[in-house]
């Protein structure tokens, strides 16, 4: 199919002269296409909103958030996924990336893996997709075959589904539950879509993630509380929240996170309840993780 008519494939006007270009001129030139970016993402907030209110109760009804998509956009899935554990201490298996052409596509470009709808669609099969999951398709262009494959299964497993574009031609496409449309325009390099439309779904992705683990009381005012030391730095940044949150010196607080396991929240309430690690830990159980209402005792 021909998809010279789609917004990222279009040239741009304000780059025809790119190749004539100084490198200051050329760095000026992708800075100032770089800057309606946030502004392209904030006009698509609304829907970003409404899909993950429903990931958030996939999440709390022991769902998943399954990204899929090719190229750029499936490494950025991917990455995105592989953050959370590190970040918000998620079982790796609650936020999961998938990319056309598997592992190996995420070092070097795999020519075809996208162009076959049945290959999606197999990819989820593989991981076990349920009505309790929800997918998130990227496709900057709305027309991966690939993606929309997967979310032709989705649909018939009853998994929720979102469409993630970065083209305003894509809802012609796209019979996703929800479609989150950023078009940001041609790119500097035509058909780079690794560029701004890759910039704002970087940004859309770290918002649905971020916003999401926020509802399900990761995160204290906007510390990362729900974090487990597993490593030097962690460790460190463990530390330093006790410290902020407890008024403990930093020797003092090191030696609480570890009688609580390496795990900040417990060492909180250890210390601001006179819990044990075993009744802290309860305490936030009952709580449904929120430290906030574990430290005012409430239901």
């Amino acid at each position: 199919m021909s998809r010279g008519d789609l917004l990222t494939e279009q040239r741009n006007p304000r780059s025809m002269d790119l190749d004539s270009l100084s490198i200051t001129e050329t760095l000026n030139l992708i800075n100032s296409e770089d800057q309606g970016v946030a502004t392209a993402v904030g006009r698509a907030l609304p829907q970003i909103a409404h899909f993950i209110e429903v990931v958030v109760q996939r999440f709390q009804a022991g769902g998943r958030l399954i990204y899929i998509g090719a190229g750029t956009s499936g490494r950025l899935g991917v990455l995105d996924a592989a953050e959370c554990p590190p970040t918000f201490s998620t079982p790796p298996e609650m936020v999961v990336g998938v990319i056309a052409g598997g592992l190996k596509a995420l070092t070097r470009s795999i020519e075809g893996a996208e162009d076959h709808g049945q290959t999606g669609a197999d990819d989820l099969k593989n991981l076990m997709l349920t009505s309790a999951d929800a997918v998130l398709g990227i496709t900057t262009g709305g027309t991966t075959p690939y993606v929309l494959g997967a979310l032709d299964y989705a649909r018939q497993v009853g998994a929720y589904t979102g469409l993630l574009v970065c083209s305003d031609e894509a809802h012609q496409a796209s019979s996703a539950d929800q479609l989150i449309a950023i078009p940001v325009g041609p790119e500097v390099v035509t058909g780079s879509t690794r560029m701004k439309a890759g910039t704002a779904t970087k940004l859309a992705l770290n918002m649905i993630t971020t916003a999401a683990m926020v509802q399900l009381n990761k995160t204290y005012s906007n510390l990362m509380v729900d974090l487990k030391a597993l490593n030097d730095k962690l460790w460190d940044r463990g530390t330093r929240i006790v410290t902020e949150l407890t008024g403990l010196q930093a020797d003092e607080a090191l030696d609480l996170l570890r009688r609580a396991g390496g795990e900040v929240k417990t060492a909180i309430l250890m210390q601001e309840k006179g819990l044990t690690a075993a009744g802290s830990r309860a305490e936030l159980e009952l709580r449904g993780g929120s430290l906030r209402q574990a430290l005012r005792g409430e239901s």
